[in-house]
């Protein structure tokens, strides 16, 4: 769905990105962030683990699961550039896990000490683009105390987009959109004389990747990963984030099964092994027996449709499903002009699929730009009755991208990473359905969405995921829908035009109906600058964009940790700020620790409660009231309630009920680190 966002009549000039520019030459490598020479070797204290690049104490409880422990680059040894924090949009900083990473040249490295015994790794890393667009390759060595060497090569072609949505490769293209409004000159360009003159590459994003890397043999805890950039290296640079590290388990074997091989599959990727999963699957269904993908790399190139089938890999560290994007002339009747590998329920017009078991595999894609209506996403179609688990879905438009109406689909446990749009979206009339205990990272619009765009979403939950680093949009959005859940997630680091948590009624969505429960998350240095607005959002934004939103919405148990602005915003769109409201907003047993300004925003008409919502180190006054920005003599349009319990001298006396306080655009005042509370 397009990200465009009207702007605001009461737009300014602000200096925070007339320096956009310099931020943008200091963090894509060429400097360290403060403009200095690299530092001296960093020697390394040992293992640091994290979460979402925090004390794992601090988040305990909330986000996945997960079976890899997390180190971050700066924590480790090295002797490159240790770039960052930044928090600035189009930036490398600002995509890193904890908006913080390390630069290497050739001949540099980074070495982490293992926290546990492993014998797989994931590295997160940024190289840079070919000058034209397309991405080049890049080598990077892994030794273990100083042997073994193995040599992954880096890729940056499913990385660097440009411009405005829905994006291009080309960093020399002009703008995409001359007749849209741009904050870079304050200006629509092609209605401005003389025209402004536009820096290239424009609004640079999405630079990093993921690889994997299996050791060959078990390390044990202690032992020392080193990755060095080799000093003939084409990358003039190589940023790493983080190094994930695992014990991955035997392949998993399942003798009765139908093996894809007998129908001749190839598992070394040489061959299109399209038809051979094809044959496999309709005799599987025939005969009610499971489909079984053992260790290898099998080729396919386009859809597979499934329907009332178990499809079982060997574990998605052993058995990878990749395919190549293909083009397609004439495009589909649905308008897609390139399909891929995907596994596909039947069109919910056509009834739908039921029944389908997927599990144990990768689905690894081609997709290197966002064409919004190809189908080129990892998991399709309707699928009702069903489970998702346990699958690592990468470099493929959407992970899963389902079309309802369908029912009763479980997604769990599974792996989703490097998107091109969305991780998972329950796009029309989804219902009773559950997403848990997935980790997503680097996906370019929302990590999980509930969009109940034409029919209603109802009774779905999404509980226990981890969502890092969205570069566009939201973690987590809910656009509409009936009695929906979002419990016990970790949201960690959006970078631009959305946030941690969002419920909007915007993109044609059904309305709020019923209730909406938001509990027991944590965001972590969430907040995003719009930049139509020229505003910073909150950890959690409420927007009322098309519609009132009326609906019992109860944000309960939730921690706010290190928040760019504020941590709560209540808003509408400055075109419909008299048409539309918020009400029936509910904030109880809340921590909020640190806000560059505000605990609360509120910039619409309304009201919300507030109980036990403890706050500390705030940066500016603890509710910026603007309301409707029409300042009546009787106070905003937005009120508050103070239910009582509510600590840390946010929600003063003289405030309530509804005592404007507006400051359109107050200045930042960074929040020192989050700790115990």
């Amino acid at each position: 769905m397009s990200r465009n966002i009207t702007g605001s009549p009461t737009r300014r000039a602000t200096t925070q990105w007339a320096a956009v520019a310099t931020a943008a030459v200091v963090s894509l490598g060429l400097v360290a962030s403060d403009g200095t020479a690299a530092a001296a070797p960093r020697a390394g204290t040992g293992p640091v683990v994290t979460r979402a690049a925090l004390d794992p104490a601090l988040v305990a409880g909330r986000g996945a699961d997960v079976g890899f422990l997390e180190q971050e680059a700066e924590n480790a040894a090295t002797n490159g550039t240790v770039i960052g924090p930044d928090r600035t949009a189009y930036t490398l900083p600002a995509e890193a896990s904890g908006r913080t990473a390390v630069r290497l040249a050739p001949a540099q490295y980074v070495e982490f000490t293992l926290p546990k015994a492993a014998n797989a790794i994931t590295v997160r890393y940024s190289i840079p683009d070919a000058p034209t667009g397309g991405g080049i390759t890049a080598p990077l060595d892994v030794t273990v105390n100083g042997k073994n060497r193995r040599t992954m090569t880096l890729t940056s072609q499913y990385a660097w987009l440009y411009n405005q949505y829905p994006f291009t490769n080309d960093p020399n293209a002009d703008l995409l959109h001359a007749d849209w409004w741009i904050t870079e000159c304050a200006c629509v360009p092609a209605q401005t004389t003389p025209p402004p003159v536009i820096q290239k590459p424009f609004r640079p994003s999405h630079f990093y990747d993921e690889q994997r890397l299996l050791l060959g043999k078990t390390y044990r805890a202690g032992d020392k990963v080193r990755l060095t950039v080799p000093g003939a290296s084409r990358a003039e640079w190589t940023v790493v984030d983080l190094l994930d590290s695992e014990l991955v388990g035997q392949p998993h074997v399942n003798t009765r099964a139908l093996d894809v091989r007998l129908f001749g599959a190839d598992p070394t990727g040489r061959r299109d092994s399209a038809p051979a999963f094809e044959h496999a699957i309709a005799l599987a269904r025939y005969l009610n027996r499971t489909v079984y993908v053992p260790p290898g790399t099998f080729q396919v190139n386009r859809h597979l449709i499934v329907d009332d089938v178990t499809i079982e890999g060997a574990g998605n560290w052993h058995t990878i499903i990749k395919g190549h994007e293909v083009a397609l002339d004439p495009p589909a009747p649905d308008g897609s002009v390139h399909t891929g590998v995907g596994f596909y329920g039947k069109d919910a017009a056509d009834g739908g699929s039921s029944g389908v078991h997927l599990s144990g595999f990768t689905i690894e894609g081609d997709v290197r730009e966002r064409i919004d209506t190809d189908q080129v996403n990892g998991i399709g179609g309707a699928m009702s009755d069903s489970t998702i688990t346990g699958l690592y879905i990468h470099h493929t438009k959407v992970g899963l991208w389902f079309d309802g109406p369908m029912t009763n689909i479980r997604v769990t446990d599974n792996i989703v990473a490097d998107q091109v749009a969305d991780a998972l979206n329950f796009h029309i009339g989804v219902t009773d359905s559950v997403v848990g205990n997935n980790f997503i990272r680097n996906t370019g619009d929302d990590g999980l969405a509930m969009w109940a765009e034409k029919t209603q979403n109802a009774n779905n939950t999404f509980d226990h995921n981890t969502v890092q680093t969205p570069v566009l949009a939201n973690g987590i959005a809910l656009y509409g829908g009936t009695d929906n859940t979002v419990s016990n997630n970790l949201v960690a680091d959006p970078i631009r035009e959305g946030s941690g948590i969002q419920l909007g009624s915007r993109f044609g969505a059904q309305p709020f109906t019923g209730h909406v429960w938001v509990t027991g998350n944590t965001t972590v240095r969430a907040g995003t600058f719009e930049l139509n607005w020229k505003i910073g959002l909150g950890a959690i934004w409420i927007y009322a964009l098309e519609r009132n939103i009326d609906a019992d919405l109860q944000v309960v148990g939730n921690h706010f940790l290190d928040n760019t602005y504020n941590a709560i915003m209540l808003i509408s769109d400055f075109p419909v700020k008299d048409l539309y409201s918020i009400t029936n907003a509910h904030f109880k047993d809340i921590r909020v620790d640190g806000t560059g300004t505000s605990v609360v925003s509120g910039r619409v008409s309304g009201a919300s409660t507030f109980e036990n919502v403890d706050a500390r180190n705030v940066g500016a006054v603890g509710v910026n009231n603007c309301g409707s920005f029409n300042f009546p003599p009787t106070g905003s349009e937005f009120a508050l309630t103070d239910l009582g319990g509510n600590d840390g001298g946010w929600l003063a006396p003289w405030m309530l009920p509804n005592t404007i306080t507006c400051d359109d655009r107050p200045p930042v005042v960074p929040p020192p680190a989050p700790s115990g509370w």
